[in-house]
């Protein structure tokens, strides 16, 4: 299967967002994308044992470090993208470690243990956009590892039902969760009350706090050049709201924003 197929099929905020980009930049940030996409379903793919996925992962680790013995047209495509933007191959490698970690139940027990993970799946994947978006100012990358942390905290706010569903996966910090009083044994149970609700809110405050520094990060140098970036933050920052609003209702359901939020979130950032 080729980048394009991959993404098209992905159909995630992230591929919505390459759509402002300029055709080349989207074509080789399709592949970055697809990149992600490949090694983030290895891990997840539960059908498989854990044995297997770690291979799969690790030859992907193995040609992405050394190069691949028998390259398919995909991976030529992704060695491609990466000679082209001199990316450093720690980055590209820091995806694949972090998802590696997703093949085994993990437990977080600080802050500062989350964003070990973070960086991985999502800062790392917001250094390589970078050079992909055309951004050069040093500043930049304070606003990607900003952002990266924001996006992946709100990922992991939505998502809290279907990760204890898969595997009783829990990101969350657990000291986060004895500052309040609340135990894993009370997630996995699905316990709503005001101990629920005070974590929730702690968490939500944080990654307020993120998009807030990713914002007064971005250097002006690099706006224009970043708009896809921003239609990310605004999208996620959206769904955080939409939760905090809604009274974080994770158990009941998954907060998205329809096509037409997504459209005018993005119609802004065009004449903004």
């Amino acid at each position: 299967m080729r980048s394009s197929e991959i993404t098209r099929k992905a159909k995630s905020n992230l591929a919505f967002a390459l759509n402002i980009l300029p055709k080349e930049r989207r074509e080789d940030m399709v592949v970055f994308y697809a990149y992600c996409r490949v090694i983030d379903d290895i891990a997840d793919e539960e059908s498989r044992p854990v044995e297997n996925r770690k291979a799969d992962l690790l030859e992907w680790r193995e040609g992405i470090s050394k190069g691949f013995t028998e390259p398919t047209s995909f991976q030529r495509e992704v060695l491609a993208m990466q000679e082209k933007y001199q990316i450093p191959r720690e980055l590209m490698v820091a995806i694949i470690d972090g998802c590696m970690m997703d093949t085994e139940p993990q437990r977080f027990q600080t802050w500062e243990d989350l964003q070990g993970y973070t960086w991985k799946v999502a800062c790392a994947v917001g250094l390589i956009s970078l050079k992909l978006f055309g951004a050069t100012h040093p500043a930049s990358e304070t606003y990607a590892v900003a952002l990266g942390h924001a996006l992946q905290l709100t990922n992991i706010l939505r998502d809290i039902r279907e990760d204890l569903d898969n595997g009783k996966r829990i990101y969350l910090p657990l000291e986060d969760l004895k500052r309040f009083g609340y135990s894993e044994a009370d997630l996995i149970a699905r316990t709503v009350d005001d101990r629920f609700f005070s974590l929730m809110h702690f968490e939500a405050k944080r990654a307020e706090a993120l998009y807030e520094k990713a914002r007064a990060s971005l250097p002006a140098s690099d706006r224009k050049a970043l708009i896809a970036a921003e239609v990310m933050r605004d999208i996620y920052h959206s769904v955080l709201q939409q939760m905090r609003a809604n009274g974080f209702k994770v158990f009941q359901k998954r907060y998205s924003l329809s096509n037409f939020r997504k459209m005018a979130i993005l119609a802004k950032h065009m004449v903004g």
